[in-house]
């Protein structure tokens, strides 16, 4: 069965039998009546937009995980700060300041639909469809984004920051932030394959090349020596902490399996990616190896991942509002 007849049948078995959580709250044909195009309209913006920006499709990606991972997906992570409002602002929190993009074409996308069904589409749910319609673009899977999510009205920095993953994190801390959103082992592998396009910037993996565990001048010992150089030559010790390196070396601008090739190589960019592969007897080990070698396998788990990060703590139903401006509250 290809990937486009597997998850289909995954997402109808998730609504009959209620695998996580409320999936039913959500359903894929939520605006078939009330805004039919939505779908055709942000993939419209977002091939546009990705033609004079190649990272546009991995930017895209990261905003729906970085808002899922803090309030659940309620569209906060696209707020900006405004204390008179009570909103902190997440995009200040320290795993997204200055690195967290792609916020213009969400803008553009939520003001082609509200001049074509206003007050509808919920600045939380364009998050869900882009990130699918981003992966898709970039040669990964497509699956039915489930919708009917609502926007919330607050913002968590605080939470920004101790919930999203950081790159010195341990296997225990990854699993530990994975878990607390209902999202396992298998998830964390598979929706770590992200890692497969985009950037980082230096500043995420400088102690690494250059101050491992406190050590100034060492480096991790896991990474593959002549792409250490590679990385090094790239961050030098001292250098820019904004400049930017492929997260995938091999095919940095693609969705496939390389990523986890790599991480067999010990060519992770990052260590909480290394890490999925280098610590022994861990079940991740063997999820790299099999992702690694069938990237079919690779792509319905990781939309099936998608499909159940996209149902933390959703507000439905009248929770929360529609945003009008996806920057601020109503």
């Amino acid at each position: 069965m290809g990937i486009s007849n597997a998850i289909p049948s995954l997402l109808l078995s998730i609504l009959m039998f209620g695998v996580v959580g409320n999936y039913a709250q959500l359903t894929s044909d939520f605006y078939s009546t009330t805004c039919p195009n939505v779908t055709v309209i942000a993939r419209g913006l977002i091939e546009q937009a990705s033609r004079s920006d190649v990272r546009l499709t991995a930017k895209v990606m990261r905003l729906h995980f970085h808002d899922c991972f803090v309030n659940g997906c309620d569209g906060s992570v696209l707020l900006d700060a405004a204390p008179a409002d009570g909103v902190e602002g997440e995009k200040e929190a320290f795993q997204n300041a200055g690195s967290l993009d792609g916020f213009e074409v969400i803008d553009d996308i939520k003001t082609a639909l509200e001049n074509v069904c206003p007050g509808v589409v919920s600045c939380a749910d364009i998050l869900a469809i882009a990130a699918e319609i981003s992966v898709s673009l970039a040669g990964g899977p497509s699956w039915d984004v489930l919708l009917g999510r609502r926007d919330g009205r607050t913002a968590n920095r605080g939470e920004a920051v101790t919930a999203l993953p950081l790159g010195p994190d341990s296997l225990e801390i990854l699993t530990s932030k994975f878990s607390v959103h209902n999202l396992d082992t298998t998830d964390l592998v598979a929706l770590s394959g992200a890692h497969t396009f985009g950037r980082v910037q230096c500043g995420v993996i400088t102690n690494r090349l250059h101050n491992f565990s406190g050590n100034n001048g060492q480096s991790d010992p896991t990474i593959e020596p002549e792409f250490l150089q590679t990385l090094r030559r790239q961050c030098p010790q001292g250098g820019s902490l904004t400049a930017r390196v492929n997260l995938d070396d091999t095919s940095p601008d693609s969705f496939d399996n390389d990523y986890f090739k790599n991480l067999q190589n010990n060519r992770g960019v990052i260590e909480s990616d290394q890490i999925l592969f280098s610590s022994t007897g861990s079940p991740t080990v063997s999820l790299v190896n099999r992702f690694a070698e069938n990237q079919n396998e690779f792509f319905g788990n990781f939309a099936r991942s998608m499909i159940k990060m996209g149902n933390v703590k959703v507000l439905t139903g009248t929770e929360g509002e529609i945003r009008r401006d996806c920057r601020r509250v109503n």
